[in-house]
């Protein structure tokens, strides 16, 4: 199902038609660019305000930007997917329509906080107007509570297909065996995508598990499995969209989309104590944002000065997000018990 990406450039330096993935035009790539460095630029802000005490938490998108876009760049092609992301898919929320005043507001806890009013962990709740639900932070609790909704889906008769997101610790947890099972069981249309940064908080996997690659595991469940290069955001948009297609008409597929994990597991944590000295370096000459600009430099897309623009715009918005939400309030307490269920 995955490929390796093949796009050429054509004489005049321009990326033709029939060069570029399927249903995919130049602009596409423009688009989607300057997608990703808006949410890099709000991610390394964030992180610059934990430090200085005005983000109490935060987990980072950075390094795992290109399988979380890649893959909702096949979802949003589609146009019938729904989404299950977990605690480190800021960029895949940000990407799909979440505003940076509305992230700022959500990581500090301010009122307007679009998914739980600042009552949760940042980014947790719903976002149903861009298809997306992420009620807990526990590890692998999405993707059971996918699987249902896909079920769901199926019962109203409805061509959804859903994409459910997860790291690799996950898959070390009971829930996951339960919704891979459950889900080829009923040939429910679930794609399962495991951004595999090798690191369960400070485990490494080799420490987690015997297998080499997650993807291996499909095959026990009886539907496919595929391994995809989940720093190119190209070839995460391809395996997603095929597998889009199979789950609609067959049933269930695995993507293990294989990434770096620049920063630390959350905020909170020093990497430092158990990553070798280097790797994260040697992970950042892959980094999504510097080889997507180059490549669309190289292929006549864009021009240097045009790359520069976009990230002056995204921190420009970056900027107004920040100085909006700085001056927004916390929630009244008057508020504490609304939306709480009371029999």
């Amino acid at each position: 199902m995955p490929r390796k990406r093949t796009t050429r450039a054509q004489a005049n330096g321009t990326l033709s038609k029939s060069s570029l993935s399927k249903g995919l035009e130049a602009s596409d790539l423009v688009d989607y660019y300057t997608r990703l460095v808006q949410a890099r630029t709000i991610d390394e802000r964030i992180w610059a305000l934990n430090r200085q005490g005005k983000v109490p938490i935060a987990a980072s998108s950075q390094g795992h930007e290109a399988a979380q876009l890649g893959s909702l760049l096949a979802a949003e092609k589609d146009g019938d997917c729904f989404l299950f992301p977990y605690y480190r898919d800021l960029a895949l929320k940000v990407a799909a329509g979440l505003t940076p005043v509305q992230t700022m507001m959500s990581f500090m806890g301010k009122a307007g906080d679009p998914y739980s009013n600042g009552r949760q962990f940042p980014l947790q709740g719903a976002d149903l107007p861009h298809k997306i639900i992420q009620i807990s932070n526990v590890v692998a609790a999405g993707l059971t509570q996918s699987v249902g909704y896909a079920l769901g889906c199926r019962m109203a008769g409805e061509k959804t297909v859903v994409l459910v997101y997860f790291g690799d610790g996950a898959t070390s947890q009971g829930e996951t065996h339960e919704a891979m099972n459950f889900a080829s069981i009923h040939k429910l249309p679930v794609i399962f995508i495991c951004e595999n940064n090798r690191y369960a908080i400070s485990t490494p996997q080799n420490a987690q598990m015997v297998v080499e690659e997650v993807s291996g595991r499909a095959a026990s469940y009886g539907f496919p499995g595929f391994t995809v290069d989940g720093m190119d955001l190209m070839s995460c948009y391809e395996a997603t969209r095929e597998a889009i297609t199979h789950a609609r008409s067959q049933g269930p597929v695995l993507l293990e989309m294989k990434v770096e994990r620049f920063m630390s597991h959350t905020t909170d944590d020093d990497d430092r104590r158990y990553r070798p000295e280097g790797e994260v370096e040697r992970a950042r000459e892959r980094d999504p944002v510097l080889t997507l600009a180059r490549t669309l430099i190289e292929e006549g897309i864009l021009t240097q000065e045009q790359v520069d623009e976009i990230a002056a715009t995204a921190l420009q918005a970056t900027d107004e997000a920040t100085d909006i939400a700085e001056a927004s309030t916390l929630p009244d307490e008057s508020v504490l018990h609304d939306s709480v269920y009371s029999p």
